[in-house]
């Protein structure tokens, strides 16, 4: 602003300032505050979440086809997250990877069934990678990248106009913050006050690119701060942290308050998708990939649970026979089911 009176000049200068309120909780105490059931939750899906993803590179590897962005190394966010949902809540994916999917309670058959294009997927073979599930909330995963943004305002601005209570729960990764519908989206959202939690997977690369080549600000909660949302920055691979802090947003949504923005770190382990070949030692170091392994969340969330004694060792032995066993039912489904007939392509595409 600049005011002109008796020859006098005044200027307001603004410079980029962050006002960080950090909280610091007790850990012991954060996850005896969690239903034991919710915990278990969690880790299984976390579990077979993982599972998923190796049935789909085994697959990859004998010759079927599927569009993979792998979630090893990312399973808690999206995993923890959904688990503070309500079952009647939306949620609206994005590419990296299923964790979304199983976590919002997806059957992994008929997501493969879908991946494999095949009569008896999500949307009888005709969305692979971008299938929806309105039975479960799940919106549909976009082909462009952030344009789920600006459409999740719109569905928080349906539920006020409603006078509903439902939440939506939007992702993204880091480059979507890069894009014009991160801005338009984040801006329409805290205009109608939309009941709706934009959770980023910053996992500091954008393809081959790291953060620091494509990003100007040290913190992508800064930009949602510019458009008065409150930001969160947690660590994306401790379920606990991702689950307490998004369980947050979502009661400040149902209270009416508007939006929320959640900034996860995490890493994924794996390229790119499944033909980068490059990402381990070449635009990746070999010590900043095995840095992160030993950040493992599957690993940190099981010393949790065995010291909190919510589960031993046996039990977490059993969850991962299950998880494999569930999967390759799943596979054998998905194979052996039938491929759409040409009929089955334009149905539901005319009015009866």
């Amino acid at each position: 602003m600049i005011t002109i009176a008796h020859g006098e000049i005044e200027i307001e200068v603004y410079t980029p300032s962050l006002k960080l309120e950090k909280q610091v909780f007790n850990r012991g105490n954060l996850i005896k505050s969690i239903d034991k059931v919710i915990l278990i939750k969690i880790y299984r899906n976390m579990i077979r979440t993982r599972c998923f993803d190796e049935k789909i590179k085994e697959l990859i590897s004998e010759g079927f086809h599927i569009n993979e962005h792998s979630t090893l190394g990312q399973e808690a966010g999206p995993v923890a997250a959904c688990a503070a949902l309500n079952d009647d809540d939306y949620m609206m994916p994005y590419h990296r990877g299923w964790a979304w999917g199983i976590g919002k309670g997806l059957d992994p058959k008929y997501m493969l069934a879908e991946l494999l294009g095949k009569k008896t997927g999500y949307m009888h073979g005709r969305g692979g990678v971008h299938f929806a599930c309105m039975e479960k909330g799940v919106l549909g995963k976009s082909g462009v990248v952030g344009a789920n943004i600006p459409i999740a305002a719109g569905v928080g601005l349906a539920i006020n106009r409603f006078n509903k209570k439902n939440v939506c729960l939007s992702f993204m990764g880091n480059a979507a913050c890069n894009t014009g519908s991160f801005h338009e989206g984040l801006n329409l959202a805290a205009l109608w006050k939309s009941p709706v939690i934009y959770f980023c997977e910053n996992n500091f690369y954008q393809i081959s690119c790291s953060y620091e080549e494509t990003t100007a600000c040290e913190n992508l909660i800064n930009r949602a701060i510019s458009y008065d949302i409150p930001g969160y920055l947690i660590d994306g691979n401790d379920a606990i942290a991702v689950y307490y802090v998004t369980k947050k947003c979502v009661e400040y949504a149902r209270e009416g308050k508007g939006p929320s923005f959640i900034e996860s770190h995490t890493y994924r382990i794996d390229g790119h998708f499944q033909k980068d070949f490059h990402s381990n030692g070449g635009y990746r170091s070999l010590e900043e990939i095995e840095k992160w392994k030993k950040k493992d969340p599957i690993e940190l969330m099981e010393k949790d649970l065995l010291e909190f004694e919510i589960l031993d060792k046996n039990d977490m032995k059993q969850i991962l026979f299950d998880a494999k066993a569930e999967m390759d039912n799943a596979a054998k489904f998905a194979i052996e089911s039938p491929y759409p007939s040409k009929e089955d392509f334009v149905s539901g595409v005319f009015a009866d």
